[in-house]
C-alpha cells in the first residue's frame, strides 16, 4: 500500500520516529540500523512497510529499500513477526544477516534476542535458495538507480530464473544489440533460456 514517506522527522529515537508528510505524522517503527542511518538528518526517506493484523496497522520504516525487502522475506518465515523481523535487523546490519542466511551460519542468527535454535534452522532453511537467488546486492540496489541489463537480470530473477545462467544470456545479447529496451532484453533472454 505505502512505497515511501518522504518528510521532516519531527521525532527521532533509536525504536521509532514521527515523520511529518505533507502535515501529517506517522508514527513509524524502525530499527538499530535505520536509525543509525538518518539520525543526522531533518527530512528523510523511509521505506515503509504496512503490516495489518486483527487489532492493529503498523508501519515499518527503513532506510533503504534493501533492507525493507530482507524485513519482508523474514517476515514470510513462519513464527518470525514484525517485532522479531526488526530485532534481528537491528542486530546486526542487513548484508551481515543476508550473508549468514544464505552461508547457513546457525550460530551468527541464534545469538539474537529471541531466536532460538530451532527458529534459526527454519529461517535459514526456507531463506537460503531465496537469497542466493536474489543475491547479496539486492540490498543495495534501487530500483531507480539500475541500468537496463540490471533491470532484465532483476525481472529475470524474479521469474524463477536461475541469476548465473540469465545473466550470461542478456551479457551474449549485449555484445550483439546494446540500444534495447527491457522489455526487448526481457523477450530476447526469455526465448534463449
Amino acid at each position: 500500500m505505502y512505497e515511501y514517506f518522504n518528510g521532516k522527522l519531527a521525532y527521532k529515537a533509536p525504536t521509532h520516529v514521527v515523520i511529518d508528510v505533507s502535515g501529517i505524522g506517522y508514527y513509524v517503527h524502525i530499527s538499530l540500523y535505520t536509525f543509525s542511518q538518518i539520525k543526522d538528518q531533518e527530512n528523510c526517506k523511509l521505506f515503509i512497510s504496512l503490516q495489518v493484523r486483527e487489532d492493529s496497522h503498523t508501519l515499518y520504516g527503513f532506510a533503504t529499500e534493501g533492507e525493507k525487502k530482507l524485513f519482508e522475506n523474514l517476515i514470510s518465515v513462519s513464527g518470525i513477526g514484525p517485532n522479531t523481523g526488526r530485532m534481528i535487523l537491528s542486530s546486526n546490519t542487513p548484508d551481515e544477516i543476508q550473508s549468514a542466511i544464505v552461508n547457513g551460519q546457525v550460530a551468527l542468527i541464534q545469538k539474537i534476542k529471541g531466536i532460538g535454535p530451532k527458529t534459526a534452522q527454519r529461517l535459514i532453511l526456507e531463506l537460503q535458495d531465496k537469497l542466493k537467488k536474489q543475491g547479496v546486492e539486492t540490498l543495495s540496489t534501487s530500483i531507480q538507480s539500475q541500468s537496463i541489463p540490471d533491470e532484465a537480470l532483476s525481472a529475470l530473477v524474479m521469474l524463477g530464473f536461475n541469476k548465473v545462467a540469465a545473466e550470461k544470456v542478456l551479457n551474449t545479447i549485449l555484445k550483439t544489440e546494446s540500444n534495447l529496451s527491457v522489455e526487448d532484453m526481457i523477450k530476447l533472454a526469455l526465448k534463449r533460456l
